[in-house]
């Protein structure tokens, strides 16, 4: 029973929990009136939660209203909708609206809706004074209540019968802003408005104008008076004077200016007036401004004055502009229709005139410190007219130039560029200098005192001849320099050494060095070179040739080495030759007294131990005397081939030696196949010939004598055939 009500229970349960399903269709926001609200209307902000339900039960819903993500409204409500009341809009309640309605633990937010409130608050505009004086300010403020910044804020000037002057002003952090207004000159009785403006979705939104503000405008002085006299007709040399003048309420940091294109002629301060007198001159026609400051207050008054020519311009002739020196020149001045006037002549400085003679006429003889510009000045009536400058040039002739090269020496290395220098000590500039090569004409340059030529196609057989000339505006003529020849030095070119004899020199034998050049101009530097483990300088010589030999007398073990020959020339290219190899042999007598210290001993203890050996064998028992002369003579024989195994070994190294052994082999193999065969009787021929004292000494002697006379034979020879072989070789 009890297990059949839990199952109704819970079963109850299952279903009154069903009927408390809900959801969220769709949560809307809207206002009223729809469309732009206009400012000062009331408004409506409606937000309406359409749901679906189980059954018909009861919520709670949460309503909350953002403008522009901000929170201005929040409601609990029964219903499924909630209203958020403007009374009185303005432009500060636009913006993007939404809502947000949670209920049964369930929260829905709408679309966002933009709400554009038109129109803006009347902005009120105030002013600081209402009456001011010229050059003063007025401050004006412009405030728009109600509104919220950014805003922007127009202030505008009126004056009648003119376009009003703006100024706008952006407010980031406040409703209200300020300005200053300067009045101006001219200004009596001005009006003030403003208007406000916003940006909305990036369109700008205006307020109406403001109320109008009237400023009285006084003048702290009256505009000034200009006068002139004498009045019109006015002749250079009259006496003008200027007067200017106001009147002032208060005199304090009053100023009075009377200028002239911008040229102040005088001032006054704390004046009514200001008076300025003058000498008329055509220059002083013009307009005239007379000006009155104070404070930024400013006014002013032009005049034009004309003043009539009293004379014109003199005018100065020289009976010649280009002349020579010690010539006679005339400077006349005159005033083409008026001869009443004091003349003068001056001389143009840079430090000022330098006066020549009060006369119409002046005639000197001229030098070319006399080269200058000359004035003529003409007095009327205290009035000083000049001249336009006449320029006089007075010429000294040319020296007769000189033509040098640019390095100082006449010479150019073949393929090098040659400058060429033509001066003339004297002479009036400018002075025009022509280049010849040969009769051709190079080059022609105008210059002060010299000039510079550059040729760059210098041949190594070019005989051409250069000068130079020179000339101004001197009558005496063109002057000739002298003839000018370049030496061209050709660069060393493919320098090679040789040496007879060539490879092996023996030791104390005379050694001839050929270094020699293909090209090359004189006179040549040659320099020989020994290296080993450094380099040494063992020839140098100049010569005009195009090869040099040195002979070295006595060659040593020290010369041995690599060598090589360098050449240059005053083109300053060293050119260096391939190397060469000399090795210092020993010499023919020396191998042989070194063969005859070593067969000598060898000899001497060859005949001892054969003589001991006999002496021994005498005195002995045992076999027959032809078994002990048979075995005298082989043990004789092996001891003999192993001594002179033993010194041979002794002298390995020595070649003189070894040609010894070597042509004494050669004589035993000579003896044929039967003296190989019977051993006992070569030991028993050997023996028997064998002199103790004399016999090997002079056969060692013999042999190495013939084999170094051969070798130094045949070194000659091969040495012959390689210095002819060489290309240097003489």
């Amino acid at each position: 029973m009890y297990l059949v009500l839990l199952m109704i229970f819970l079963h109850c349960s299952e279903l009154f929990a069903q009927e408390r399903v809900f959801t969220f269709n769709t949560v809307e926001i809207t206002v009223q009136p729809s469309g732009k609200v206009k400012n000062g209307a009331p408004m409506s902000i409606v937000c309406h939660a359409d749901i679906s339900q189980s059954t018909n039960f009861q919520l709670k819903y949460n309503f909350t209203i953002f403008k522009d993500s901000k929170l201005v409204f929040m409601a609990v409500k029964d219903k499924g909708h909630a209203q958020y009341e403007i009374p009185v809009t303005r432009s500060s309640d636009t913006g993007d609206y939404e809502c947000t309605v949670e209920a049964g633990g369930k929260t829905k937010s709408s679309n966002s809706l933009h709400v554009w409130v038109t129109g803006m608050t009347k902005p009120i505009l105030t002013a600081e004074k209402n009456e001011v004086l010229e050059g003063e300010v007025v401050k004006l403020r412009c405030e728009l209540p109600e509104e919220e910044p950014p805003l922007y804020f127009v202030f505008r000037k009126i004056k009648m019968n003119s376009t009003p002057k703006e100024k706008q002003i952006l407010e980031r952090y406040r409703n209200f802003s300020e300005v200053e207004f300067p009045v101006e000159e001219g200004d009596n009785i001005l009006q003030f408005d403003c208007f406000g403006r916003r940006s909305v979705k990036l369109e700008f939104e205006s307020s109406e104008h403001s109320n109008k503000t009237l400023v009285t405008v006084r003048e702290p002085f009256i505009k000034p008076t200009l006068t002139v006299k004498p009045s019109s007709n006015i002749t250079e040399g009259d006496r003008i004077q200027f007067e200017c003048s106001t009147v002032a309420a208060q005199m304090n940091k009053i100023e009075i200016i009377l200028q002239k294109n911008k040229t102040i002629l005088k001032s006054v301060r704390d004046e009514k007036f200001l008076k300025y007198f003058a000498v008329a001159t055509l220059e002083d026609s013009g307009e005239y401004l007379c000006k009155v400051e104070q404070g930024r207050a400013s006014k002013s008054t032009k005049l034009s004055v004309v003043v009539s020519e009293l004379f014109p311009k003199p005018t100065l002739a020289a009976s010649m502009t280009k002349l020579d020196e010690n010539k006679e020149l005339t400077l006349s001045c005159s005033i083409n229709g008026f001869r009443k006037a004091n003349f003068s002549v001056f001389r143009r400085n840079s430090d000022g005139d330098i006066w020549l003679r009060n006369s119409r006429n002046l005639t000197m003889r001229v030098n070319v410190n006399h080269t200058g510009s000359y004035v003529c000045k003409a007095e009327v009536k205290g009035i000083v007219k000049e001249s336009k400058p006449v320029r006089i040039n007075v010429y000294a002739p040319v020296s007769k130039p000189t033509l040098s090269v640019a390095s100082g020496l006449p010479e150019v290395v073949l393929g090098k560029p040659l400058w060429l220098i033509c001066h003339s000590a004297m002479g009036t500039p400018p002075i025009t200098f022509t280049f010849y090569k040969g009769n051709e004409v190079k080059k022609e340059i105008v210059n002060d005192t010299y000039a510079t030529f550059l040729d760059e196609n210098i041949g190594q057989n070019d005989k051409s001849g250069y000068k130079c000339e020179a000339k101004n505006n001197h009558s005496s003529g063109v002057k000739t320099s002298n003839i000018l020849n370049i030496t061209v030095i050709v660069p060393i070119k493919n320098a090679s050494l040789g040496s007879i004899p060539y490879g092996e020199v023996e030791d104390g034998s005379e050694t001839a060095f050929l270094c020699s050049v293909k090209e090359g101009s004189w006179p040549i530097h040659f320099r020989i070179f020994r290296k080993t483990d450094h380099e040494v300088l063992v020839f140098e010589t100049r010569e005009h040739s195009d090869r040099v030999m040195w002979r070295k007398e006595a060659m040593n073990r020290q010369d041995t080495g690599t060598y090589y020959c360098m050449a240059s020339n005053r083109a300053n290219v060293d050119v260096k030759s391939h190397p060469i190899t000399i090795s210092v042999i020993l010499a023919a007598w020396q191998k042989g007294v070194i063969a005859a210290f070593v067969l000598i001993p060898i000899a001497g203890a060859v005949t001892l131990a054969l003589w001991w050996f006999l002496c021994k064998k005498k005195k002995a028992k045992g076999p027959s005397m032809e078994m002990s002369g048979s075995a005298l003579a082989a043990n004789l024989t092996s001891e003999k081939l192993t001594r002179e195994h033993s010194d041979g070994d002794y002298y390995s190294g020595s070649g003189y030696i070894e040609d010894s052994e070597n042509h004494m082999k050669a004589t035993d193999e000579s003896k044929g196949p039967d003296l190989e065969s019977d051993e006992v009787e070569y030991t028993e021929v050997e023996v028997s010939t064998l002199d103790p004292h004399r016999a090997p000494v002079q056969k060692g002697t013999e042999t190495v004598y013939s084999e170094i006379r051969k070798a130094n034979n045949d070194s000659l020879e091969n040495r012959h055939s390689r210095i002819q072989g060489h290309p240097d070789a003489t």
